[in-house]
């Protein structure tokens, strides 16, 4: 025959896993998108900004000339 004592330590413990699991996803305090980059970042930017811009066509192509 088991243990009374034995068996309530093991609902008990079993109680407090099931509430700590239900605790932690209800009230879950992770939020993702606040850790996303939100945009490039310095060194995209160092290395796209420093090439030379191309003049502006004023849409005239050479199959027209």
């Amino acid at each position: 025959m088991a243990n009374p004592l034995h068996e309530r330590a093991l609902l008990r413990g079993a109680v407090r896993s099931l509430w700590r699991s239900l605790k932690q996803d209800l009230f879950d305090n992770y939020r993702p998108e606040l850790h996303y980059m939100r945009g490039p970042g310095p060194k995209w930017n160092a290395k796209h900004l420093a090439r030379p811009q191309l003049p502006a066509t004023s849409g005239l192509t050479n199959a027209s000339v």
